[in-house]
């Protein structure tokens, strides 16, 4: 019984991304199901769901029935959707092994949050938007305080000077002054890094992709049941407005293992503890705001 209650939340959680990635509106999805919005935001929350409605709403968002079952693989070209999913994973993830954007977003700072939405706020018009994509980071930050998995970051040095450069939201363009204000936060979170990498707190873990090229971001989550893949072209200083890349999520055993082994390799190979601050320290001299 367990595991059908979980199976469904998870159908229920890919209903929620998928809506969001169609970008519908729940009244208009659920007429078109012939349910009452109700029924749709119950399905939701994990609530019984009838195989000839998931037959349906396959149809409508244009995905196969396998892949609302979670079976296949769950392709997303908007960083809203994405990040929901993201989200929901997480909040049942006990370990995360990540190759990352230059920052680790979980564990930033507030003023990460207050320059990157000052940003957003600038360019776009839909506040409707812009919240939804609020509330998601802030709900993926609380998840992170209170279940506290591990988690295993490895930054790329390439990113981290293309960051220090340009700042939070590198490619949301912004005034001159908010720019300078972007990458003063930006010097201060790889600050951070470099501390946290000193103190070594339980379970956080961060290493120096030095000499590798640019790779793809890459997020394995592994929960009790399964461990999920997520491939991500969309950075989480992005613009929620953005349709750049198409990212992917799968618990698919021949992809979860072949990006295990990848990211096991470069993190023997990675630079780690003092080495891995002292880099950081000397990117952040080279590249300090006159």
């Amino acid at each position: 019984m367990a595991a059908v209650t979980m199976r469904l939340s998870e159908i229920g959680q890919q209903l929620r991304a998928f809506r969001l990635e169609s970008g519908m509106r729940a009244d208009e999805i659920a007429a078109r199901l012939g349910v009452s919005r109700a029924a749709l935001y119950r399905y939701e929350k994990g609530e019984v769901i009838k195989l000839d409605t998931v037959q349906r709403l396959a149809e409508l968002l244009k995905v196969s029935p396998l892949t609302l079952l979670g079976i296949g693989v769950e392709y997303y070209s908007r960083p809203l959707s994405f990040f929901e999913r993201v989200r929901q994973v997480e909040e049942e993830a006990d370990q995360i092994l990540q190759i990352s954007d230059p920052v680790a977003y979980l564990v930033t700072s507030p003023e990460y949050d207050s320059i990157l939405n000052r940003a957003i706020a600038e360019q776009v018009e839909n506040k409707q938007l812009i919240e939804q994509y609020q509330e998601i980071f802030a709900s993926r930050r609380e998840s992170y305080r209170l279940r506290r998995p591990t988690m295993i970051t490895m930054l790329s040095e390439q990113s981290i000077e293309r960051f220090l450069q340009r700042g939070v939201g590198e490619a949301i363009p912004m005034s001159d002054e908010l720019r300078i204000e972007a990458r003063k936060v930006a010097a201060m979170e790889i600050g951070r890094i470099a501390e946290l990498i000193e103190a070594e707190p339980i379970g956080l873990q961060f290493s120096l992709l030095a000499d590798v090229e640019s790779t793809t971001n890459c997020i394995l989550m592994r929960g009790r049941e399964r461990m999920m893949l997520a491939i991500n072209p969309f950075r989480c200083d992005m613009s929620p407005a953005a349709t750049t890349g198409v990212s992917l999520v799968t618990s698919a055993p021949e992809a979860v293992n072949a990006h295990q082994r990848v990211i096991e390799v470069l993190w023997a190979e990675s630079c780690k503890g003092k080495e891995a601050a002292e880099r950081l320290r000397s990117l952040l001299a080279q590249h300090a705001i006159q």
